[in-house]
């Protein structure tokens, strides 16, 4: 139709997209909020042997995971699994859950994350970070500006010995 504008289109070609470094795993920004009107956003997580994302939950979005290489572990709740490349997961938020590189190669997971905003909590991480790992205390301040909460897990140690991970430091 004459005066009417075509929607605003993002395209991000394999490869592209910002990088960084979360500690144990790495991440790709692949669409915004600013993208999808805030519905929605996607980052790709590379998972390297042995890594492993501590226990937290969500308090403001929903988290959605697909995997495309490797196996990652996922425990939410009381529930855990192991995924291949295919395998898809739901991470509702006020559950606790945690995950891991459950294999003995590279893994790495799309995450779409709804609505959209937690991406920009991943873009402060990967930003403090890069001047050299920041002290817990600091990375406790910035996931509480987020609504993120770390949470102690009964579990955990058991799937640090199983599958034989390198935790963070914690508090």
């Amino acid at each position: 139709m004459p005066g009417t504008e075509a929607p605003h289109l993002t395209i991000v070609r394999p490869g592209e997209g910002r990088e960084g470094s979360l500690g144990t795993i790495g991440v790709a920004f692949k669409l915004w909020g600013q993208d999808t009107d805030g519905a929605l956003s996607i980052v790709e997580h590379p998972f390297p042997v042995g890594a492993l994302v501590p226990p937290h939950l969500h308090t403001r979005e929903d988290e959605y995971s697909i995997v495309t290489e490797g196996e990652i572990g996922f425990r939410s709740g009381d529930r855990e699994v192991v995924l291949g490349a295919g395998g898809y997961i739901t991470k509702p938020r006020g559950e606790l859950h945690a995950m891991w590189n459950a294999g003995k190669t590279p893994a790495r997971m799309i995450e779409v994350i709804s609505p959209a905003g937690f991406e920009n909590f991943f873009r402060d991480l990967a930003d403090l970070g890069s001047a050299g790992p920041p002290a817990f205390a600091t990375i406790a301040e910035l996931a509480d500006s987020y609504g993120l909460q770390f949470g102690h897990a009964d579990w955990l140690l058991d799937i640090i010995a199983r599958y034989g991970l390198n935790p963070l430091p914690g508090p």
